[in-house]
């Protein structure tokens, strides 16, 4: 995993990981829900994130939903990359890569207001900033960088 700046998605020494997963599907929708029942299987076994396994569980959900229907625009021939950390003192690191060409995150529309509230969607990335302690956008918007404390 890349080095990250010093605050929220701090890097992690390799020597303290207690799990590290890297794990890539097709961008195909169907390929989402095994893979996040997977990753969260062997999270559960570790006990890495005790207690906030269901928060994990949806944000990793809707950061691999988003980078299969809108980086990969669904195309089974695109891989979406998947890499899972966790120590014991900074937490769980989960980073999502898709091939698409990227986004600004600041020109998604807020999903709670105005006429927003009656969208069928949009609101992946505003539940991801509410379940996790630290997101950042890297490469573009090419990369979600998701911590847990």
């Amino acid at each position: 995993m890349p080095d990250e700046s010093s605050n929220g998605c701090s890097s992690f020494d390799p020597e303290k990981l207690v799990l590290k997963l890297k794990v890539t599907l097709a961008a195909d929708r169907s390929a989402i829900d095994p893979v996040v029942q997977g990753i969260m299987d062997v999270v559960r076994s570790t006990q890495c994130a005790t207690g906030k396994e269901d928060a994990i569980e949806l944000a990793l959900s809707e950061a691999l939903a988003n980078a299969v229907v809108h980086g990969a625009k669904g195309d089974p021939k695109k891989i979406v990359e998947c890499d899972v950390a966790c120590d014991e003192t900074r937490g769980m690191l989960i980073v999502v890569r898709d091939p698409g060409p990227g986004f600004d995150p600041g020109n998604i529309p807020n999903p709670v207001v105005g006429e927003n509230i009656y969208s069928n969607h949009g609101r992946g990335i505003f539940l991801i900033n509410t379940l996790m302690d630290d997101v950042q956008f890297k490469n573009n918007g090419k990369e979600i960088h998701m911590l847990k404390r």
